[in-house]
């Protein structure tokens, strides 16, 4: 499994930003958080004046850590890896398998960050990422991250084509928990390229991903499905479930296109054909009113 994720496949899947365009993001991002940081200072200077020495030195480094280390982490997590430099530059932050991040990931990222961009002027994460080869900086190292090029032509041929509609949920139950990040990605990649392969080549492939994957979750295959149906299948089942935990229920469409399916809370209902009013709802015709019966009372004249 390991010789499939190759160093020009994750070029292709997952294109690593390089450092000029990284170091532009973070100097945008610390030039509005340090103009963030002088407005709350000199809102807390006049409005705290009459505080001790003690309380203001408190509200001082509280303020520092919440507008330097808290807002940057809230931004990159509400974003999922998109703070207002990476948006510039057209760059994102996402897991090592190409997923987004959580706040986790981000506040590992912001903790290191303080030490490395903050406390050293940004020298151990400029050494860190010449050093690596996806130019990860140690705060992407320790929380599993890299920061990708989102700004970049699109092939033709990179849509991962969705299992057959009858397939749609049919691994709910699977336990995808073992899968490691690698092999997701080795996977993504394959779906992504299947059409470039030769035939005999790429089934090949597909089959000792199946049976790595299979290895992982404990469940065989399906006897006489396809490897690369199977692996299409079992990726939609685990982006369905990264969907529902990253949209908290609502509605997101797997796949688009024809085959689209719908998860969530509020599922899709297919329009109803017109239905004959019911009896009572049809609007009756007024009656003429009988003539009601004599009282013997006659109005005066």
């Amino acid at each position: 499994m390991s010789e499939l994720v190759t160093g020009e496949a994750v070029a292709l899947e997952l294109r690593p930003a390089k450092l000029p365009s990284r170091a532009l993001a973070v100097l945008l991002d610390l030039v509005v958080a340090f103009v963030l940081y002088i407005v709350v200072t000199v809102v807390l200077i006049a409005t705290t004046a009459s505080l001790d020495e003690a309380a203001q030195t408190a509200l001082a480094i509280a303020s520092f850590l919440l507008v330097l280390v808290g807002v940057p982490i809230g931004v990159e997590t509400l974003s999922h890896g998109r703070s207002l430099g990476k948006l510039a530059f057209g760059l994102r932050v996402v897991r090592d398998d190409g997923g987004p991040i959580r706040f986790r990931h981000a506040l590992v990222r912001g903790a290191i960050g303080v030490v490395e961009i903050l406390g050293t002027g940004g020298t151990v994460a400029v050494i860190a990422s010449l050093v690596s080869a996806r130019g990860r900086r140690l705060g992407d190292v320790f929380a599993g991250t890299l920061v990708v090029r989102e700004r970049i032509p699109v092939a033709r041929g990179g849509f991962l084509a969705p299992p057959p509609p009858a397939l749609a949920g049919r691994f709910a139950e699977l336990d995808l928990s073992a899968v490691p990040d690698a092999l997701w990605l080795a996977i993504r990649q394959y779906l992504g390229r299947a059409h470039q392969l030769d035939p005999r080549v790429g089934w090949g492939m597909a089959e000792r991903l199946a049976n790595d994957l299979v290895a992982r979750t404990g469940a065989p295959a399906p006897e006489g499905m396809a490897p690369g149906v199977y692996l299409a299948a079992v990726a939609q089942e685990r982006q369905a479930r990264e969907a529902r935990r990253a949209f908290q229920g609502a509605p997101y469409e797997v796949y688009g296109g024809p085959g689209a399916v719908s998860y969530g809370a509020q599922a899709y209902q297919e329009p109803r054909a017109a239905q004959a009013p019911r009896p009572s709802q049809v609007p009756q015709a007024p009656q003429p009113v009988a003539d009601r019966p004599s009282t013997g009372f006659v109005p005066p004249a």
